[in-house]
Order: C-alpha cells, then sequence, then structure tokens
C-alpha cells in the first residue's frame, strides 16, 4: 500500500527532479544550482507545486561537465564548449581547447616531476628541517643558494 505522495527523488512525469538528476548524475542538487545560474544547464521547467523538472538529456550534460572538469577545463571554460539552449554562441574548436589544455598539462607534469624528484633528494640526503638542510652543502633545495647569499 503507498500513501499516494511522491519521493522528491523519483522520476516526475516527462522529466526528473532535482533530486533524481543529482542521484543519477552523482552530484548534489546545490551543484545543479550552481550549474543553472552560470548558464551550464537550461533553466528547467517547474511543475505547479515549484519543483524544478529537468530532461532526461541533463543527466548526460551534468556528466559531460563533471568529465570536463575532470581534464582540467574550468567552469567557463566548459561553458565557451557548450551550448545550453541557444544562450550563447559555443567555441566550437574542442580541438585547439584540448591542444592548449594538453600543453598546460604537459608544463604542470614537467614541473611537478622536478619537485617529486627534489624531495626524494632532499629525503635521501638526510634533511631533517629547512634551517639545516639550507646549510648542507649536498641538500639539493635551493635554499643552499639563499644561505650563502646571506
Amino acid at each position: 500500500m503507498t500513501s499516494g505522495r511522491v519521493d522528491a527523488h523519483v522520476d516526475a512525469p516527462g522529466g526528473l527532479r532535482s533530486g533524481a538528476l543529482a542521484a543519477a548524475a552523482g552530484v548534489g542538487r546545490e551543484t545543479l544550482r550552481y550549474y543553472e545560474r552560470r548558464g551550464l544547464l537550461a533553466r528547467p521547467e517547474r511543475t505547479l507545486g515549484g519543483h524544478r523538472l529537468y530532461p532526461p538529456e541533463a543527466v548526460t550534460m551534468v556528466k559531460i561537465i563533471k568529465a570536463a572538469q575532470r581534464l582540467g577545463f574550468t567552469l567557463d571554460e566548459v561553458a565557451a564548449l557548450i551550448d545550453v539552449g541557444g544562450h550563447r554562441h559555443a567555441n566550437p574548436d574542442l580541438r585547439s581547447q584540448a591542444a592548449a589544455k594538453l600543453a598546460e598539462t604537459e608544463a604542470r607534469i614537467t614541473d611537478l616531476t622536478i619537485i617529486r624528484d627534489t624531495l626524494r633528494a632532499a629525503l635521501d640526503a638526510g634533511c631533517r628541517d629547512l634551517a639545516t638542510c639550507a646549510e648542507a652543502p649536498d641538500c639539493p633545495l635551493p635554499f643552499t643558494e639563499i644561505a650563502s647569499a646571506t
């Protein structure tokens, strides 16, 4: 026997309520509202009771946004790559955007590799603290140049 109440997390006829979309896309309701405010998600229809009612394809759009973020794109960059409801002219050149993001990522990897290698060398050199390390001639951290300059 059912109570006749509609759970906010279940699909409503013709669309998804916020809770159902959030659960299906793996985000919170606040994220949906934020994407809406930013123009990443089209404003949904409303039920007579005022509940948001998203089209089923909104699940895919939210997943696309999240995937693009995982690839390093900012929400502004994502917005430039999608066209929600014809409100903006999307930049259709995903290839150039992805190439730029790849170059940026490769530069970060190079920097992080240098940091990792320097920290490993500092561990191997037995540095116990920064002051002692800065005075040791065999410490790989760049503090030796700073210490000798004073």
